[in-house]
């Protein structure tokens, strides 16, 4: 009697959200992303100070993206088999170190040094909060991807506006000031991960919450024909935003004459719109079906992307707010989607499209600075606007949900 009340509970608890672990997962993304985005707001004085070209712009890109997306499928699949709760502290210790050298560089051999410091953060961060976000989402999946996710997007928003106001004023060195803030993220993590430990761990255990019946699950050809559409979507849509998050301020600098500051605040408009699709794309994939979000997220920005290269200055900032809300919507949708496909492989999942996303950008970077250089930045955003055309592939998705659709009727 006792054994079956005891599991009762369990199973309630597992089938509740915990609303405190996510918001807390959520501020330590906004921290973690705060401060990472510190480096490309950083482009325009550190290419000023250091006379840097538009591919060694990209190459600072490159490197602290491209750590993480190395490092983050082999962190997700470690912890798969191998739980690390304490590691998510960890992993913020590596971007404390990379900022306290990002302040005080003086040479572009350490300004890489300091970019993989920081792309190492991230490599143990987000697959360890994705798995934390999930097993606190008490089946709403999507809903606890968006919180989490929204956070680092806040955290990317609100970075170029702390370089306008308090980076680009007092110098390089002032980046170290935000020490204190990696300071935070680690305790607030060090208490996410004893939460992790004590209770987390069991409430990943009862998977059936949401997920299709094994019988109804998809052949090994169907997921891996949907995880290369997934990669594919990553592709389009993470490659379109290295043109933005890299390269946007420079783009109104140089196309319309605007200052620094001017430019920043149009970056954290832009970055802002992330963020609010970020939060609404999870919720409703959880109501409508994630591959109906992939699908209208990816395909319905093309209008937009294809005005903005011939758009003036005020409808340039106006059409980049749906650009971000609509792009930003699929990400939630897609690393549920994937993890539905992949059961017991959250980490693995985590890591794989964090990682691919993190390297799509760094290359895209690398890229578009290269090209930005022979043939100017206008050509970059007139050529990336067709990138979401390669939202169609969403139609080859299976419905991985249909099952679990039709067992609740």
């Amino acid at each position: 009697m006792n054994d079956t009340l005891a599991r009762t509970r369990a199973a309630q608890a597992a089938s509740q959200t915990a609303f405190a672990v996510l918001a807390a997962i959520s501020f330590s993304h906004l921290l973690n992303d705060m401060m990472q985005s510190l480096l490309p707001a950083l482009y325009p004085m550190l290419k000023a100070h250091y006379d840097l070209s538009f591919g060694q712009i990209g190459a600072l890109t490159f490197t602290y993206q491209i750590t993480a997306s190395i490092l983050q499928p082999l962190v997700g699949r470690y912890t798969d088999g191998r739980p690390r709760p304490y590691s998510l502290s960890m992993g913020m210790g590596f971007t404390l170190c990379g900022l306290a050298l990002l302040a005080y560089a003086h040479t572009y051999a350490l300004l890489l040094g300091a970019a993989a410091l920081i792309g190492t953060g991230s490599s143990v961060f987000h697959p360890e909060s994705s798995r934390v976000a999930r097993m606190a989402s008490g089946g709403r999946h999507g809903l606890a991807q968006s919180v989490f996710q929204v956070g680092g997007n806040l955290g990317s928003s609100v970075g170029p506006l702390l370089a306008a106001f308090i980076v680009l004023p007092y110098g390089q060195s002032s980046v170290v000031w935000f020490s204190g803030a990696a300071l935070v993220g680690m305790f607030v993590l060090f208490q996410v991960g004893h939460w992790y430990r004590t209770h987390g761990l069991q409430r990943l255990k009862p998977r059936s919450v949401g997920a299709p019946a094994p019988e109804a699950a998809p052949t090994r050809k169907h997921v891996t024909m949907a995880i290369s559409v997934l990669l594919a979507l990553i592709f389009s849509k993470y490659f379109y935003l290295a043109s933005l998050t890299s390269y946007y301020t420079l783009y109104l600098i140089s196309r319309f004459h605007v200052s620094i500051q001017s430019a920043q605040i149009h970056l954290f408009v832009f970055l802002g719109s992330v963020a609010a699709g970020t939060l609404i794309g999870g919720p409703i994939g959880d109501r409508i079906g994630r591959k109906y979000v992939i699908w209208g997220s990816i395909v319905g920005v093309l209008p937009f992307t294809l005005l903005l290269p011939h758009a003036n200055l005020f409808w340039t900032g106006v059409l980049t707010v749906p650009i971000g809300m609509i792009l930003a919507s699929a990400f939630p949708a897609i690393i549920v989607y994937a993890q539905e496909l992949l059961p017991g492989r959250t980490g693995t999942v985590a890591g794989l499209f964090f990682g691919f996303a993190f390297g799509m950008g760094g290359i895209g970077a690398a890229v578009l600075g290269r090209l930005a250089d022979s043939a100017g930045i206008d050509l970059v955003y007139r050529l990336c606007a067709w990138l979401p055309v390669i939202g169609l592939l969403a139609g080859l998705l299976p419905d991985v949900e249909r099952p679990r659709r039709e067992a609740m009727q």
